[in-house]
């Protein structure tokens, strides 16, 4: 009893301390975003056993709170404080420490080589999060250190949060990034994907990550992230059943794949799945995620479909630029008048689908000449040329938020005009998307003259000019080039992957 009395003030005082000191904590050691709203997230995902039972121990918080939206629009993810900094040198265990005596009885020997095993696996997660300790310090001195020297490319300018953060980000993801592709799973549905359609990222995505040479390891205890290589697009073309209209075959494809790979290797159980990542345009692909919930919840999902209202959390989850490669190239999509030469102010052309369009054509189709909006172009007249000679496109959601007019503006060199609630523009926790478009809330519809005539000539030439320098980053290249649109996804990844530290407790316990 006399314990008792004294333990229990001190576990409640306890208690008190952790909480107050999590909510305390406001501020991140990382400035992708510093001027944005932020939330911080730091999450440890520990297994307490071999068999699957594990516990995520989170050592940080997300906050309460959703996160703010700002001119309807979700800012990008706050990158996540770095715990405080190790020596990644020194490691707790070597390889060297496993070996076990020559001989022992055959149930010790099992039960041995089962611990040696642990052992060795868990020196090698420990080698990874240490690699991974070691980019998180590089990147908060960076901060306020030099530009690294890069041969092809030094992002600089206001299309970056912190152009130099970014630049050293990169050089350490193309330093020690590297993903496992799982081989499970047969064509047309797993390792495939369209390719010349409006879900091409996905078959795109699937196709160089299977012959990536850099990345790509097919050592599994050597990556840092696991890809899940099946397309929803693919599923919807050949499991979903259109008459019925049922999606359970599409959940029960997902879930068995998962159990497959979950019962044939440890790391979806030791991690819960949050050093996974799928990937999919297709507006289905975030109801596909959650037909497992740990892949919903804690996964990585690469997402066109950037929809906070449908559960899209930044902080986790990456947006996926909308391509619609037709032909299977950009080429012939790239480039436009300068803009003394644009003479149409915006431009828009397009079918009614969903909810937002409607209201655009409402309010511009054939009511201003400086503001073409078309629901069917005239006879004779391109869409891609009125793209060229415009200094403005208007790209406003259809039923899902992603369209593929933002990346069809940029190539043409047009400032997109992104008409949306809820989106999460591409790549957000780099780009600095203010700086090169215009955000409309769909409820200033009405006032998208007014918005746009507000913005002078010298700031207009500006954004166009960074437009063109970001232009880049959206770029389809068969071979991939860097700083182009199949690094910046593996980026977004990788950042993703700096935010959570895995841990395994049975193996830390030996």
């Amino acid at each position: 009893m006399k314990l008792m009395v004294l333990m229990v003030p001190l576990i409640l005082v306890s208690g008190f301390v952790v909480i107050f000191g999590l909510r305390s904590t406001t501020t991140s050691s990382w400035d992708f975003i510093a001027r944005q709203p932020a939330w911080l997230w730091w999450g440890h995902i520990g297994n307490s056993s071999l068999n699957g039972a594990s516990s995520v121990k989170v050592h940080a918080k997300e906050s309460d709170e959703s996160p703010p939206l700002i001119n309807g629009f979700s800012p990008p993810p706050q990158a996540v404080e770095a715990l405080p900094f190790e020596d990644p040198n020194v490691l707790k265990r070597d390889v060297s420490e496993t070996s076990g005596p020559i001989a022992a009885p055959a149930n010790e020997a099992l039960d041995l080589a089962t611990k040696t095993r642990h052992k060795t696996e868990h020196t090698s997660l420990e080698k990874l999060e240490a690699g991974l300790q070691k980019a998180r310090v590089a990147l908060k001195e960076a901060k306020n250190g030099k530009q690294a020297d890069d041969p092809d490319y030094a992002p600089a300018g206001p299309m970056y949060w912190n152009a130099k953060v970014f630049h050293r980000s990169y050089l350490e993801m193309e330093k020690q990034f590297k993903v496992f592709v799982y081989g499970e799973g047969e064509p047309p549905v797993f390792h495939n994907g369209p390719c010349r359609s409006i879900y091409s990222m996905e078959g795109n995505f699937i196709h160089r990550m299977e012959i990536d040479g850099h990345f790509r390891t097919k050592d599994p205890d050597k990556a840092h992230v696991y890809f899940l290589p099946f397309s929803v697009a693919m599923m919807v073309r050949f499991i979903y059943e259109r008459e019925s209209r049922d999606f359970g075959p599409i959940r029960r494809t997902v879930s068995d794949y998962i159990n497959l790979i979950s019962g044939k290797y440890p790391f979806w159980n030791r991690s819960h799945g949050a050093d996974h990542f799928m990937l999919a345009c297709h507006d289905w692909g975030p109801e596909a995620s959650f037909s497992v919930p740990h892949l919903g919840k804690i996964s990585i999902r690469a997402l066109c479909n950037a929809n906070t209202s449908e559960k899209f959390n930044p902080i986790k989850d990456v947006s996926l630029p909308e391509i619609n490669l037709r032909t299977g190239s950009i080429k012939g999509f790239v480039g436009g008048l300068s803009p003394s030469k644009r003479s149409v102010l915006a431009f828009f052309a397009g079918r009614l689908h969903g909810p937002i369009r409607p209201v655009v054509l409402e309010h511009w189709e054939n009511k201003d000449d400086d503001i073409k909006v078309h629901q069917q172009l005239p006879k004779g007249i391109s869409y891609y040329e009125m793209m060229r000679g415009s200094k403005f496109c208007l790209c406003p959601s259809g039923y899902e938020v992603a369209s593929p007019r933002i990346v069809e503006a940029i190539y043409a060199g047009c400032v997109p005009v992104l008409i949306s609630d809820h989106y999460v523009p591409p790549f957000s926790d780099v780009l600095n998307w203010k700086s090169f478009s215009v955000e409309v809330p769909v409820s200033d519809i009405p006032s998208l003259k007014k918005i746009l005539t507000s913005i002078s000539p010298r700031q207009y030439i500006r954004m166009h000019r960074r437009v063109l320098q970001v232009r880049r980053h959206f770029e389809v290249n068969s071979p991939p080039k860097r700083f182009d649109v199949f690094h910046m996804i593996l980026h977004s990844i990788w950042l993703r992957r700096l935010n959570v530290g895995i841990h395994d407790d049975h193996f830390s316990s030996n």
